[in-house]
């Protein structure tokens, strides 16, 4: 496959597919309810600086590893190794990438539900437990999802996965963009953005600071092949640090709105800001139920939201496909086929594990979504970025050299040596403590 590997057609294509697999609900969900709970400002100001001291040489070196190896995660540690024992982290990637669709296709499904009640009018008739609990819904619109992404990726990379991408992105910043003014007109505008942008250092904690640090790795989707397999489909044109800037850049950009949109509704019509996960659902319901013209601000908003969610859906869905082609060799619409089928059973599990599957792996009240969030977010995604790091700046894996060389090819910014202590000894430090805090601090019981 590799020497008839596809390729994308152009450099706006791979960075709003990059991007297009980083914004999600990790950006206009978890964001802003994280963002809420832990102190507004001050955690915007913390996640700021770790998207830059962290993220931005995460997502250097994982399009670097791509684009040497010219080849989906599965292999590409082995590859530029030369050593098979790297090959295990290949099927890590798989098996993290896999346990994300698990729920991420059931959750996006709930954004499609709503949109669908607000479009036809029937916002007032439904809430978040009633939609979570029903089988019907909860099976139907994973279904919805699963076919969405799968027919999508059945054609040509260009034709397919490119062309709707590039499409949904551009209707979804214009769509964020009209949100986002609407929303600073409201009478709580002023407090909403206050609490929003203007840090409270008091309120800086240790837990504030590990919950930036996580979700910016989350919301970058670095650690799990998600950013290598596009880094594997484009030439060597222009050097991976300042197309990883632009990426994170626009994937900043959409988390920031998406509080700009939330923050003054909530303030507006007196509603909480730590609502926590049902922020986005029970929270911004309520708003729009009760606003002037709410249908419709209702329906532009959670149309906002299925761009975001199904853009991440398609991007790691890719990335599950890529795999599974180059270890049997299938084409496009079989792969396609088999891994929609897989996804789709697996995702059951999520999708009645409110009301048929009852599931409690943790603390009372987790169910299915909590186990696999469990596996992707606690454990694959710093474990994966801790491999990486370690991969690209030690001579047992790639090398820094050979990273560099290949980081720094094409026209652009480039990765300077001065950073290399950044990249091989701050990186991993810090990605690991967030690994250890995460265990211990983890609610077991």
């Amino acid at each position: 496959m590799e020497n008839n590997r596809e390729r994308l057609g152009s450099r706006l294509g791979f960075i709003m597919l990059s991007a297009g697999c980083a914004i999600g609900c990790g950006n206009v969900w978890k964001f802003p309810w994280l963002c809420g709970q832990n102190g507004g400002g001050s955690f915007m100001l913390i996640y700021v600086i770790c998207l830059i001291l962290l993220g931005l040489p995460a997502m250097i070196m994982e399009f670097a590893v791509g684009r040497a190896s010219q080849s989906s995660p599965i292999y590409m540690y082995q590859k530029l190794s030369g050593k098979k024992k790297w090959g295990v982290f290949g099927i890590i990637c798989l098996i993290g990438n896999i346990a994300l669709m698990a729920f991420y296709t059931v959750v996006t499904g709930w954004i499609i539900y709503y949109f669908v009640k607000f479009i036809t009018g029937q916002n007032q008739d439904f809430g978040f437990v009633n939609m979570i609990t029903n089988p019907t819904v909860n099976v139907t619109y994973l279904l919805i999802t699963v076919l969405i992404a799968f027919v999508i990726l059945s054609f040509h990379l260009q034709g397919g996965l490119e062309r709707i991408t590039k499409y949904m992105m551009c209707a979804l910043i214009v769509l964020m963009l009209v949100l986002a003014v609407h929303s600073l007109t409201l009478k709580g505008a002023e407090e909403g953005m206050a609490f929003y942008l203007i840090p409270d250092f008091s309120k800086i904690t240790g837990t504030v600071i590990v919950s930036a640090m996580n979700q910016a790795f989350f919301t970058l989707s670095v650690g799990m092949g998600g950013m290598a397999i596009f880094g594997s489909y484009i030439e060597k044109n222009h050097s991976l640090m300042g197309e990883s800037a632009r990426i994170i850049a626009l994937d900043t950009l959409v988390a920031v709105i998406a509080g700009v949109i939330m923050f003054p509704a909530c303030f507006t019509y007196g509603l909480e800001v730590n609502a926590g996960p049902s922020l986005l659902f029970d929270t911004m319901a309520s708003v729009f139920n009760n606003m002037d013209g709410g249908r419709w601000w209702g329906s532009l908003f959670f149309l906002f939201m299925v761009f975001a969610a199904v853009s991440t859906v398609l991007g790691v869905c890719e990335n599950i496909l890529a795999m599974i082609r180059e270890l049997t060799g299938w084409s496009r619409p079989k792969g396609c086929l088999v891994c929609g089928i897989v996804i789709f059973l697996l995702a059951l599990t999520t999708a009645l594990g409110y009301s048929v599957l009852h599931f409690q792996p943790f603390a009372e009240g987790t169910a299915w979504l909590d186990f696999w969030d469990f596996i992707v977010s606690t454990n694959v995604l710093p474990l994966g970025s801790l491999v990486l790091a370690l991969f690209c700046c030690n001579r047992f894996g790639w090398s820094w050299d050979k990273f560099m060389e290949e980081a720094n090819t094409g026209k652009g910014l480039k990765v300077k040596k001065w950073m290399k202590p950044l990249f091989k000894y701050v990186v991993p430090a810090v990605i690991a403590f967030i690994y250890i805090y995460g265990i211990v601090t983890f609610q077991w019981k």
